[in-house]
């Protein structure tokens, strides 16, 4: 199910509000206004209706958050100064580019190369008599099949390198970004604080008080016996009907005489 998201609330913060809805449902028996949990709304249909309204409940808790992101991103800033001093010019970067490349086609121009050589020596070795240099031919193709071999093996223990290393940078970013440090986790204590005491939990509280609903359909009106599309009915008077109708008008019926009346008298011939 895709949720609304708000637009001042960060997309990896998004976790951290369900959490604290999670949590606020799960220990809603403990708190007096949450007591109703269960006997109109249960907690997966207020679980919805909290994810929907994530934009009005977060924003009770705005100034919180505010301070919460300056102070997480003041701390995150000189983490980058140094990742990006790291490489000065980005030759460290063009370097490991240009490595990547020669790694890559090495193994395949030596082998292409070891196909030719072998293919072109071995024909020359069929005719009679042979050329002279069909047998260097033939040594050069094993030598750049040698050759192929040994970059694709050179290949394989870079890449299994570069997994080991890029798996131990992503281990230690995630421990740094778990161990905040204090001023920015003292942050977070508080937006989480004001955002369950005045977000979470007030929105829960009015929802389960609500005695109709949130998405009570509106009152039926009768709309009498008969229903009205597009054409009128006939006017039948009752008590609930309003005045009388005026009567209908009347038709006479045309008058049609028997063979013994009226009628033209025709002559026999």
């Amino acid at each position: 199910m895709q949720m609304n998201s708000a637009p001042h609330l960060l997309t990896e913060d998004r976790p951290e509000y369900e959490r604290l809805l999670d949590d606020a449902l799960r220990h809603a028996h403990e708190r007096p206004e949450l007591a109703a949990v269960g006997e109109r709304l249960n907690a997966a249909q207020l679980r919805t209706m909290a994810l929907a309204a994530v934009a009005l409940i977060t924003a009770t808790a705005a100034p919180e958050y505010e301070q919460y992101v300056k102070t997480r991103d003041e701390a995150r800033a000189p983490a980058r100064d140094t990742a990006s001093g790291t490489a000065p010019d980005g030759l460290a970067q063009s370097g490991a580019g240009i490595g990547a490349v020669v790694t890559v086609l090495a193994p395949m121009l030596a082998g292409t190369a070891a196909a030719i050589f072998l293919l072109v020596g071995y024909l020359l070795k069929m005719l009679e008599p042979p050329p002279a240099f069909a047998g260097p031919m033939v040594d050069a193709g094993w030598f750049f099949a040698a050759v192929t071999a040994a970059a694709i093996f050179v290949a394989a223990i870079g890449l299994l390198i570069a997994a080991l290393r890029n798996g131990s940078t992503s281990l230690s970013a995630l421990e740094a970004r778990e161990q905040l440090p204090d001023d920015v986790a003292r942050a977070k204590d508080a937006w989480r604080q004001a955002l369950l005491e005045r977000g979470i939990v007030p929105f829960l509280r009015d929802a389960l008080a609500e005695p109709a609903g949130p998405a009570a359909p509106a009152p039926h009106r009768p709309t009498g016996r008969f229903p009205k599309i597009g054409y009128s009915r006939p006017d039948f008077a009752g008590p609930d009907e309003g005045p009388a109708a005026a009567p209908r008008p009347t038709y006479s019926s045309p008058d049609f005489t028997s063979p013994d009346f009226g009628g033209p008298e025709h002559e026999p011939d």
